[in-house]
């Protein structure tokens, strides 16, 4: 396996290879031998706990930071994994932002612009729901959105276009993982069928009518055309030093078991500490500590 820059990926069965020879006709969407439902919520607590101890080093050490990117199709869980994973985390070191259509503003500017704002800081945790991915996803299986781009020049074939997008995207990642950013992106892959009860779920039940949209189904429709982009996305863009996991979606315990533990065991590579406060101040500390107890037997005595 290539060397990463800060981390060897874990080497999970969802792993996608980085020689291109993924098939997204043979990833599964669902683990026939997955473990049962209450063991993956054991599991998942017990992961939540390591990767909040994990982030509270990471925040002091300050010299790292880590983007995690969820790419899936509507329904696939992309909230609740993310909810479930960092229930346990301090969210003052955490950085959450949900890419919708672009804006008027950011489209006055190329397509990684409004990625490169989010960026969380040295000892954060960068989560995107949805990503500069969308631009090799939905706009591929709509061209017709590029119209909307001002796009200066556009390739005559549209797909020198997705070519020229997947090196932008791997410059940046590579540049960002140069600079100390931990990459890690998940697929949730789920299946029609189960996005089709998803989506009834949502229509029957009236506590989420709020969650189902009609362009959702209306996407639905586009099912193959969004797992041949999403083949070539994850082939031209799964890195050592930042990987894709392929993480079949229709258990959603299961599914976030992996997520939680793949970030874990990777969080757990990084040689991150407590900085060293230095012998001046700690001499300094020894000092308040002696006149706090001291201060604190007196009131003790005054009480007897």
């Amino acid at each position: 396996m290539p060397k990463s820059l800060l981390f060897d990926p874990v080497e999970n069965p969802y792993l996608v290879p980085f020689d291109g020879s993924f098939k997204i006709k043979n990833a599964i969407t669902e683990d026939k031998d997955r473990p049962k439902k209450d063991e993956n919520v054991e599991a998942l607590e017990k992961a939540v706990e390591r990767l909040a101890e994990v982030q509270g080093k990471l925040y002091a050490d300050d010299r790292y930071s880590v983007i995690l990117i969820f790419q899936a199709l509507d329904a696939a869980g992309k909230d609740g994994t993310i909810r479930a994973v960092m229930s346990g985390v301090n969210p003052q070191g955490t950085q959450v932002y949900s890419f919708k259509s672009p804006s008027s503003e950011e489209l006055d500017h190329d397509f990684m612009w409004r990625i490169q704002r989010a960026l969380p800081e040295r000892g954060r945790i960068g989560i995107f729901n949805r990503s500069h991915y969308e631009e090799v996803l939905v706009v591929r299986v709509h061209p017709e959105f590029i119209e909307k781009q001002k796009l200066p020049r556009v390739p005559r074939k549209l797909d020198d276009l997705w070519d020229e997008r997947f090196e932008s995207i791997k410059d940046a990642e590579k540049h960002w993982a140069r600079n100390g950013a931990v990459v890690l992106k998940f697929f949730l892959n789920v299946s029609q069928e189960e996005q089709h009860k998803r989506f009834l779920a949502r229509i029957e039940d009236a506590d989420h009518n709020w969650k189902f949209s009609p362009t959702d189904a209306a996407e639905s429709e586009h099912f193959d055309d969004y797992m041949k982009a999403y083949e070539s996305m994850l082939n031209e863009t799964s890195r050592a030093h930042a990987p894709w996991y392929c993480i079949p979606a229709d258990s959603k315990s299961h599914m976030r078991r992996i997520v939680a533990e793949t970030i874990v065991e990777t969080l757990e590579q990084l040689p991150l500490r407590f900085p060293d406060v230095g012998e001046d101040r700690k001499s300094e500390m020894e000092k308040t500590r002696k006149k706090l107890r001291t201060g604190l037997k007196l009131k003790e005595d005054e009480k007897a």
